[in-house]
């Protein structure tokens, strides 16, 4: 197991779905994007928008894990049992997670098998496609506490974005496992 398969593994806290990469030509300028599962594509300036702003929150990571957290559990009580262990410990391993994956962007292939090995774990905690949308609610409003004002509409969409082409590869892993 790699690096990141161990960060992976080790959290089991996040959806994420992971992407390929499609390369373009327009108007003789290569223009490379991430194409999300179900064909939507994170440009460039989404990617450099969730780094940005990542970079923003990273100095603030435990308290934007506390956020995380009690909103996911604010918003559905249900899904506390499934954290075992110390939260403040799995916020440390959440962070660590996100920001191996925003670091990721321009090269999900790298991490596709870690990600996908996520969503199967997750089979075992208990996790069902709702959650994800739960833990998308929760993450984007930690997001909009943590980076104010620099979490734009765009920021928001970029987000979004990652956050779905993340998911979807694990919660297709999760489906094929079962199957």
């Amino acid at each position: 197991m790699n690096k990141m398969e161990n960060i992976f593994w080790h959290t089991g806290c996040f959806g994420y779905t992971v992407a390929s990469h499609q390369t373009t030509t327009i108007n003789n300028n290569t223009n490379t994007q991430t194409t999300t599962s179900n064909g939507e594509n994170m440009t460039p300036e989404q990617i450099t928008l969730v780094q940005d702003s990542f970079a923003k929150v990273e100095p603030i990571a435990d308290t934007a894990a506390e956020l995380f957290y009690n909103r996911l559990f604010e918003l559905d009580s249900s899904v506390q049992p499934m954290f075992k262990g110390d939260i403040t410990e799995q916020g440390a391993k959440l962070m660590t997670m996100i920001g191996v994956a925003v670091r990721s962007l321009n090269n999900l292939e790298a991490i596709l098998p870690a990600v996908q090995n996520l969503g199967v774990r997750h089979l075992e905690y208990g996790v069902t496609d709702a959650h994800y949308d739960t833990v998308a609610a929760a993450l984007l409003w930690t997001l909009e506490q943590g980076l104010g004002p620099d979490f734009t509409p765009a920021t928001k969409d970029a987000w979004t974005a990652t956050y779905v082409t993340l998911a979807t590869v694990m919660k297709d892993a999760a489906h094929a496992a079962e199957a």
